[in-house]
């Protein structure tokens, strides 16, 4: 029996979500059926589109699997991060920490402006709100016209407040895409390597999805045109994972592209306010003039992936069908969403953004001279310039299990690419956005050790 609070700033979805992860990775048998869709609504009461977003996320973070015509079932995976078996913990027993975490997508704590947010906070709970109806689906209105005036200034997007939906982050909005797309547009394409949680979000709503390769310019639009999709997901200002920015040419061929086969192009604009060389590359969904292009963001990356908070710039002809799938409640608190409207309405959104970016920049900087100093010529150093981690490959034939296994022996906790992009590439995201100052030559230093010793045996 889940306990689920309706009262709570946390959505239900997520609240469920939890709950279930908690049973998946400490209770149920791989194998084990959960129970269906309606059951869940049933007995808790709540929407079939609350237990769906919850089973979606699941699925696509690959604790569950779906079976057709039999229901959803607990995936074949290992859910222990050091490869134990998952057999409950006793509650006395200390989490395993890491002497040096090398998490590729995290912000340091000390980074969040908490004082700032409870204040603004508590200025936003006052008598104009009403807790005793429905907020808006879409998004409140005033936050919806403060995300647009960004896009519009800082990322080139054009759109007003009635583009914009309000979404609970990046899995949530690709879900509610995938959606509104599946009657008209089956057929999905790819970046290869990319994000293996957009492919999963697509797969489980059984699209055909095809690959398409990428170089140093991104996407491969001849091999995108050769084939029978109409729908493409890309990262076209900072490729995932390899780091490869689309340039005006490719941009224009990839609008001309949608453009002439009724297509749409899914712009996910990854790690965009997080770029350390030049300038922010404007966005894709700015040249285009056809409305072509579904603009997705999120506030995870430069300001806290804990409040879940995310959104779409949606092409004004697609919002009927919106609102015919997900336009009967809000995915977002209300208090999350007039906090976070007045941070950005006093400017205090883009003070931030230069903060985190100055600070996040002397750390990638650092870890950047330390990986040189410590490793020189026994690593390739294969994208940096942005984002959070540097993507690094050993220049030896080395296992990286093995040596992930290596390091976690000596306290120190690595990433693969593999594990993100669906393992069609590999390298070890070097991240260091979750590190303080100090804390990045020793941990670079403990690395290189480890990297020594598995070369020696």
């Amino acid at each position: 029996m889940y306990l689920l609070d309706a009262t709570s700033d946390i959505p239900l979805h997520i609240q469920l979500y939890e709950a279930l992860k908690h049973d998946i990775t400490t209770t149920l048998a791989i194998g084990s059926k959960l129970p269906s869709i309606r059951k869940i609504s049933q007995e808790y009461r709540i929407s079939k589109n609350t237990v769906e977003s919850a089973y979606s996320q699941l699925y696509a973070e690959g604790y569950i699997e779906s079976r057709p015509k039999s229901g959803y079932y607990v995936a074949d995976a290992d859910f222990n991060p050091l490869g134990k078996p998952a057999t409950p913990v006793a509650t006395d027993t200390p989490a395993l920490t890491y002497r040096y975490n090398f998490y590729p997508v995290r912000l340091s704590k000390e980074v969040f402006p908490l004082k700032l947010w409870k204040r603004l906070y508590n200025r936003a709970i006052d008598d104009s709100l009403d807790f005793g109806a429905y907020s808006d689906p879409q998004g409140e209105i005033g936050l919806r016209a403060e995300i647009a005036r960004y896009l519009t200034e800082l990322r080139g997007v054009r759109c007003d407040a009635s583009h914009i939906i309000v979404t609970g982050a990046f899995i949530d909005a690709m879900s509610m895409i995938a959606d509104i797309l599946r009657p008209t547009h089956p057929h999905f394409a790819i970046e290869h390597p990319g994000y293996h949680i957009s492919r999963k979000v697509f797969a489980h709503r059984h699209y055909d999805i095809t690959p398409i390769g990428v170089d140093e310019n991104g996407l491969l639009i001849d091999e995108l045109s050769a084939s029978d999709a109409r729908v493409v997901y890309i990262t076209p200002s900072h490729q995932y994972p390899t780091g490869a920015a689309m340039p005006i040419t490719n941009r224009l061929k990839l609008l001309a592209w949608a453009k002439e086969n009724d297509g749409y192009i899914i712009e996910d604009d990854y790690d965009s306010e997080l770029t350390y060389r030049s300038r922010p590359i404007p966005s894709l969904q700015g040249l285009d003039s056809s409305e072509r292009v579904i603009y997705i963001g999120t506030f995870a990356k430069a300001l806290s992936p804990a409040l879940r908070v995310g959104y779409i710039v949606l092409p004004r002809h697609l919002m009927d069908r919106y609102r015919s799938f997900h336009g009967a409640f809000a995915r977002v608190s209300l208090m999350t969403q007039k906090t976070l409207e007045l941070f950005m309405r006093e400017g205090h959104w883009e003070r931030h953004l230069r903060r985190v970016r100055n600070l996040n920049r002397k750390k990638h900087d650092l870890m950047k001279q330390m990986l040189t100093k410590y490793l020189g010529d026994s690593i390739l150093i294969l994208s940096e310039g942005g984002g959070l981690s540097i993507n690094i490959r050993p220049t030896s034939d080395i296992d990286y299990d093995v040596l992930r296994k290596y390091a976690e022996e000596a306290g120190i906790k690595l990433y693969a690419a593999k594990d993100y992009s669906g393992g069609e590439w590999d390298a070890l995201r070097m991240g260091f956005g979750g590190f303080k100052m100090e804390e990045i030559e020793p941990a670079v230093r403990a690395f290189s050790e480890v990297l020594e010793s598995l070369k020696d045996n």
